[in-house]
Formats: C-alpha cells, structure tokens, sequence
C-alpha cells in the first residue's frame, strides 16, 4: 500500500493536506472510520467529538487520539467527519462552519443526502472551508463504538455528493478521495436526487420489508416455540429487523418520497404475486426475481 505522503498518481507530496481529523459522532460508522484511516496508513491525529462515555471508551478501544468538546477538536482540524444521525448532522452543520478553518474538508456519512446538500449549500458557498456529502454503503444491525471495524468499509460503495457538478479541486477533497482508495473502498460521485432515488430501493425499503416480515411472523405464529420449524432463510430475511429505529428513524423521516415509491412498488408486486398463486401459478415472478438477485450476486 502506499504512503499517505504520496498522491493518487505516486509522485511524493512534501506536506499532506490532512495531518488532523476530527469524527464528530465516534459510533460505528464514525469508529470504522477511523479504524480504517488508521489501517490504511493515516499517521496523523484522529480527534473524536462524542459523549463522555463513549469518548471514553473510544481511547480505550484505541479507535481515537484524544476526544475533545467540538469547539477545541474542528478548528484544528483538516478534515470533519459528521457520522451522527441526519437530524444532528442539520443542526450542527452551522457550528462546523463556523468553527473550521478555511483549509478545511467538511463532509458527513448521513445516509440520506438532499436534506443535507439543501443545507450545505447555504452555509459552504464562497471562500472558505469545503463541503462534500457522502455516504458509506455498510452498517452492521448494532450500533455503538464497541462494534466499529477497521475492515467494515473495505469493497463498500462510497457515495460523495458535491454541493455543486463536481466535487472540489483542492488538494484535501483530492487526499479525502485518496484515503477512501485505500481503505478499499468503491467511490462513486453522484447526485443528491440520484442518491436518495437509488438507496431509497437498495437500503431503505430492504429494511422497512425486513421489519414488516418479522412483525408479520410475530402476528401470524402461535406461540415463539413454532419459530423452531424454520430454516435459515427465516434468519436471512430477517436479519435487517434487529436493526434498531434510534439508527434509522432520522433516515426514513428525510427520504419520504423515494421509501414511499420504493414500498408502493413491493405492496403492488405482493398483491400480483397473490393473484397469480390463486390462480395456480407464480413462474414469471420467481424468474425476474431470480434475474435480479444474479445481477446483486455479480456486484
């Protein structure tokens, strides 16, 4: 792997632009992050703005430096990482601007992206620090620093949303982009609307069909002891219900529109797939079913 002292094209760079970044949330995105930056080479310090208890636990863990009130960690720092909720990361895009330093990166792992760019865009326009959304396609169904990973990034899709066409040309959004290179990750620039349009389908409705299911099951068993005549295509289907709503309610109450679409769509192929059991067959669905699920298996 190669030295964070030497660019995307290999000719060596005499000062890095990132020699500091602050995680502003060190959960398990934010705790991964750092994990991976760290794996990856980064030799510079890694500052965590977070609770008490889980700065506390983050040293510990070795996921952070040092963790320090925000007004002490963004101004000294080359890059912030907002890894909080969505309607944190709103309420708090305002202080960062007003805390970092013109050199500054801003960019935030919220996985609903408009709402946030809206924002941005108000605050970021003309001279002074930069700001470029993103969003990590990996998650586990816990949450907490405890359960960050080093390895929880590598082959993921990493989206950056610019505020404007492209994504700035300045040498820390060029190292940004370097660093999630080499922590393995796929990066893919895209906007807002195109954003929210594809995880509302991808991610999002997923999840809200997992939790349907299970909720079903639980109505429609009698007693937990029938969960016993299953296999493991229960557990499979169901895994994203153990997913707690403290992580995705702020996620589903700013991306309404696409859910909305992505779940009519499920509820108008349930109610075809009904029909054509009742009419004795179901092949058509099974095979553009399977069609698709080959295509998610190539990825």
């Amino acid at each position: 792997m190669r030295c964070g002292r030497c660019s995307a094209t290999g000719t060596a760079r005499r000062v890095p632009a990132i020699n500091t970044v602050s995680v502003l949330g060190v959960g398990l995105i934010g705790g991964s992050f750092a994990l991976a930056l760290r794996s990856a080479g980064f030799r510079g310090r890694i500052l965590g703005v977070s609770s008490p208890a889980t700065l506390a636990k983050a040293e510990r863990l070795g996921v952070i430096d040092e963790g320090l009130a925000m007004g002490d960690a963004v101004p000294a720092s080359d890059l912030v990482y907002m890894a909080q909720p969505v309607r944190v990361i709103l309420g708090q895009l305002g202080m960062v601007r007003a805390l970092a330093p013109r050199r500054c990166l801003v960019t935030d792992a919220g996985s609903t992206k408009a709402v946030v760019l809206d924002r941005a865009r108000e605050l970021f326009s003309g001279d002074g620090p930069a700001f470029v959304g993103g969003h990590p396609m990996a998650g586990k169904e816990g949450r907490g620093v405890e359960i960050a990973e080093s390895e929880l990034l590598q082959g993921a899709t990493y989206a950056l949303v610019p505020t404007g066409s492209n994504l700035p040309d300045t040498p820390v959004v060029r190292e940004f982009r370097w660093w999630l290179n080499a922590m393995g990750c796929n990066v893919r620039v895209m906007r807002a609307s195109d954003h929210d349009r594809v995880v509302g389908w991808t991610s999002q409705m997923p999840q809200l069909v997992s939790t349907a299911l299970a909720a079903a099951i639980g109505g429609g068993l009698r007693g937990d002891g029938e969960l016993e005549v299953a296999g493991d295509g229960l557990k499979d289907m169901t895994r994203l219900a153990a997913s707690p709503y403290a992580v995705w309610g702020d996620i589903l109450t700013t991306n309404r529109r696409p859910i909305d679409d992505a779940l009519a769509a499920v509820i108008e192929e349930l109610a075809d797939l009904r029909d054509a059991l009742r009419a004795g067959g179901a092949e058509s669905h099974f095979e553009r079913a399977g069609a698709v699920r080959a295509k998610i298996d190539r990825q």
